[in-house]
């Protein structure tokens, strides 16, 4: 018992240190098309966007963690399908976790892979 008290009070003194990001220039996003099967790799800078058949992907910034640029990628992306006003998507995807915010689409798959060193 004095042991785990003693742990406790260890992880409750010591300061939490926050992994920082940094912001890359760009990433690469694999999109899947589910009827034909065919994936396609693009390559964002930030702020740009690019059209697939009839989304429109717009990546707004690709971080990574400081220290490990091979480490998990995210990316803010926002995705617009076929003209509408309300994106299909808008929020974060993470590269190592896709599935734990993701693209709810019958036809199209889309998952960050990377940040762009330059």
């Amino acid at each position: 018992m004095k042991t785990f008290l003693t742990a406790l009070l260890i992880c409750l003194v010591m300061p939490v240190c926050a992994q920082q990001a940094i912001t890359a220039s760009g990433g690469t996003l694999r999109v899947l098309d589910k009827i034909t099967g065919r994936t396609q790799d693009l390559e964002f800078g930030n702020g740009q966007t690019q059209t697939v058949e009839l989304m429109a992907i717009t990546m707004t910034e690709c971080r990574y963690p400081s220290g490990n640029q091979s480490g998990d990628a995210y990316a803010f992306l926002t995705i617009l399908y076929n003209n509408a006003a309300d994106p299909v998507f808008r929020g974060w995807m993470i590269a190592s976790a896709p599935a734990l915010n993701a693209l709810d689409h019958p036809r199209y798959d889309v998952w960050a892979l990377r940040c762009s060193s330059e």
